[in-house]
């Protein structure tokens, strides 16, 4: 039995089929080939560089800053004029030398003069007599120094009165029985014009007790009292005398 009869297809057919596949294979054959020789062949790939970064990378820097222009030097200093010398002052004049009178002529003895001949001396002539200074006057003497002045006399002795002389005899003020009672007390200052006699002529109340009954007793007792009068250089005078009274209760 043929292969057409077995498959039931023509011949026509089955060469129509071999070709295909065989210029199907030609074709992947060759495309295998033009790969492989085109990838040994192949380049590296090349980069392309923007014109625009080119040209920034390829600018020339610009150009340095014109240096500024060097100052100009300063004007030389304009000298001085010279100052013209001064003219020398003339030199002094030396003074004509006085004429020295001619000395007399010594006269020489002649053992025969003539009758006419005029008589000469043989000592020569005397100095000119000198004239002294008068003396210069005597300073004036100083004046005497003042005398000095008086000592200061001495203060006077004051002496102040007193109330607390044994021969006095004062008595002590009462104490009322009405503060006693109410427990009043403190200190009475009088102030107490003592006479020469030593008898008080004026009591007045300096500083108070506090209460008036104490201040009255303390006065009328004071005013009854006899003092040693206060002196001056030895001398009784009436003076103002300080007295104090104290009313103080015992327990």
């Amino acid at each position: 039995m043929t292969l057409p009869d077995r498959y039931g297809a023509s011949p026509a057919l089955l060469g129509r089929n071999v070709a295909i596949a065989g210029s199907v294979l030609a074709l992947h054959a060759a495309a295998l080939w033009a790969l492989q020789s085109g990838l040994e062949r192949q380049e590296p790939p090349q980069m392309v560089v923007p014109v625009a970064v080119l040209s920034e990378f390829i600018a020339p820097p610009p150009p340095p800053a014109p240096a500024p222009p060097p100052p100009a030097p300063p004007a030389p200093a304009k000298p001085p004029a010279p100052t013209p010398p001064k003219p020398r002052p003339a030199p002094p004049k030396p003074a004509a030398p006085k004429p020295q009178p001619a000395p007399l002529p010594l006269a020489v003895p002649d053992p025969a003069p003539a009758q006419d001949a005029p008589l000469g001396s043989t000592e020569p002539p005397a100095p000119a007599p000198q004239i002294e200074a008068p003396p210069a006057p005597a300073a004036p003497p100083a004046p005497a120094a003042p005398p000095a002045p008086p000592a200061p006399p001495a203060p006077p002795a004051v002496v102040q009165p007193s109330s607390s002389a044994s021969h006095l005899n004062n008595p002590a003020p009462q104490y009322p029985a009405v503060s006693r009672r109410l427990g009043e007390q403190g200190v009475v200052l009088l102030n107490v014009l003592i006479g020469t006699d030593g008898r008080p002529q004026k009591v007045e109340i300096k500083q108070s007790s506090g209460f008036d009954r104490l201040d009255r007793q303390a006065a009328d007792t004071v005013a009854r009292w006899r003092f040693v009068p206060g002196t001056r250089n030895g001398v009784p005078e009436a003076m103002w005398f300080v007295q104090p009274i104290n009313f103080v209760l015992k327990q």
